[in-house]
């Protein structure tokens, strides 16, 4: 079973961001998603928030997240000032932001206190980015967005990296039956919906004719309508069902036929689950979102509620519940663009955000020997016998001695050897070798070190390229590598093995 990773020296995470009527709940909710990641990582997560709703408040209790309150005006220098201390005080390491108030000076006084830090984007709200990552997980999401960033600032661009709640991770994978006459409509118009458009749409089920419909309203943890929703359920005609503080969202959606949704971060879970949706635009930050889930085909937008009528709203619905071939298309495309791995991609780069090279000294000679006579390690290498302690020995020292051998040992924040990097210059080429302890594999560590391996190599030594050779069906190896932009150039044979030469230039 695989350890903790708080027993390697893994420190807490914090989290700060917000949730009331006027600001929602979603930024809180995916930053839920990304706890729940970290915490099946064998972390720990803090939550320090300005406003919360109270339900929100029981659902972090329920997941064992300790919430510290900031007490200074949302996004002034005064919360920074506040979030710095209460990150040194809890010995965290990492820091994450999700709201449009962390501005770009926010985010510079975060950094310049030496943490780490994740900025949560979804429509350049920042004038600059400072942050090491800049996670925005829609599919407007582009580089061309982030151009006011620092250098060392990493994209996590698209719904590669949509971030999940647990509930959902169990429904990787399934497929959808689509009838030929839908009857099942789940509403879910954000946590707070301060317009009250949920009534709206309660009134367009209202003049749907389609005999045996159903409908589930979902009333948000801040939603301030729920009295009035009561009443227009109770006086309708419809089979139509109000719930509140909903924690089976996953269980709704794999019920129902049909979704009338906002533009918000439920997009991606709904399209994990195939569910077809009419979107609704609350916000104007949810315009993007809106526009692109209609071009790529996973919902059918309807625009900003102001401009949406009941009739139209309610004609609409009919049309798709009476389409089996659009909505078996959107079902389709969903799956295929979100496949639930989003938050445990994010949170591997955050943990990767840590690592750090120092030079190997004598007394690592024991740790290297034992990581290169690893089974795995044998098993992929061009020379795949066992090596001896006294031919270790002998092939350590004259490593350490030759001038064109740049070798390190990569550690985690707390100082944990997690793996070493090693590049043979010959010439103006070198040779990169790199390996990670076996307890911290399948983590997102190798990456982090052949990025960080080779742009020490290109300080350090007079080399224009990096080449690494990979013996043929080291999957692994071969996506780390590409992952850190090296690019394949050939096939050749090293040693009588076939292996793919990758290539990163300067």
């Amino acid at each position: 079973m695989t350890k903790p990773l708080r027993e390697f020296g893994v420190r807490n995470l914090l989290v700060r961001a917000d949730a009331d009527v006027r600001i929602g709940t979603g930024h809180v909710m995916r930053c839920l998603a990304l706890t729940q990641a970290w915490q099946n990582a064998g972390g720990q997560v803090i939550f320090a928030s300005a406003c919360l709703a109270p339900g929100l408040e029981a659902r972090l209790a329920e997941e064992h997240v300790d919430r510290q309150t900031i007490s200074a005006q949302l996004g002034t220098e005064d919360d920074a000032r506040e979030t710095i201390a209460l990150a040194r005080r809890l010995e965290v390491a990492s820091v994450v932001l999700d709201g449009y108030h962390f501005c770009g000076r926010y985010q510079q006084a975060i950094k310049q206190a030496g943490l780490c830090l994740l900025v949560i984007d979804d429509c350049r709200h920042a004038e600059h980015y400072w942050a090491d990552l800049v996670l925005n997980q829609n599919l407007h999401a582009a580089e061309s967005m982030y151009r006011q960033r620092e250098p060392n600032t990493r994209l996590l661009l698209g719904t590669r990296f949509a971030l999940l709640r647990r509930e959902f991770w169990k429904w990787r994978g399934w497929k959808r039956a689509t009838p030929a006459l839908a009857r099942k409509v789940l509403v879910t118009l954000g946590g707070s919906d301060p317009d009250n458009v949920t009534g709206k749409v309660i009134q367009a089920l209202q003049q749907v004719s389609i005999e045996g419909l159903q409908a589930i309203v979902v009333a948000g943890a801040s939603n301030p309508h729920r009295a009035e929703l009561e009443a227009a359920v109770a006086e309708g005609g419809a089979a139509i069902r109000l719930r509140a503080t909903v924690k089976n969202m996953s269980a709704l959606m794999a019920w129902a036929d049909v979704a009338i949704a906002a533009g918000g971060t439920t997009s991606w879970e709904r399209a994990l689950m195939g569910l077809p949706s009419l979107v609704v635009i609350l916000a104007d930050n949810q315009r993007d979102v809106a526009h692109a889930s209609e071009q790529v085909g996973i919902g059918w937008n309807l625009g900003p509620h102001q401009q949406l009528s009941v009739p139209v709203m309610a004609a609409t619905l009919q049309r798709l519940l009476q389409d089996p071939e659009a909505r078996a298309r959107m079902a389709q495309r969903g799956t295929e663009l979100v496949d639930g791995l989003g938050a445990a991609r994010v949170v591997g780069e955050l943990l990767n955000l840590d690592v750090c090279l120092r030079p190997v000294a004598p007394e690592d000679c024991r740790l290297i020997w034992e990581w290169v006579n690893e089974s795995a390690v044998r098993a992929t290498s061009f020379a795949p016998e066992t090596i001896s302690w006294e031919r270790h020995q002998e092939w350590f020292a004259a490593k350490l001695n030759d001038p064109a051998c740049a070798f390190f040992i990569a550690l985690n924040g707390t100082g944990v050897p997690i793996g070493q990097v090693r590049g043979d210059v010959e010439g103006n080429v070198a040779i990169v070798s790199v390996s990670v302890d076996p307890r911290f594999r399948g983590s997102g560590y190798g990456t982090q070190l052949i990025r960080k391996g080779s742009e020490r190599l290109f300080e350090r030594a007079n080399v224009d390229r990096i080449h690494a050779f990979i013996r043929q069906g080291n999957e692994a190896s071969h996506r780390a590598f590409e992952k850190a932009g090296y690019r394949e150039v050939e096939v050749t044979v090293v040693r009588g093995y076939p292996a793919n030469l990758l290539e990163l230039r300067k």
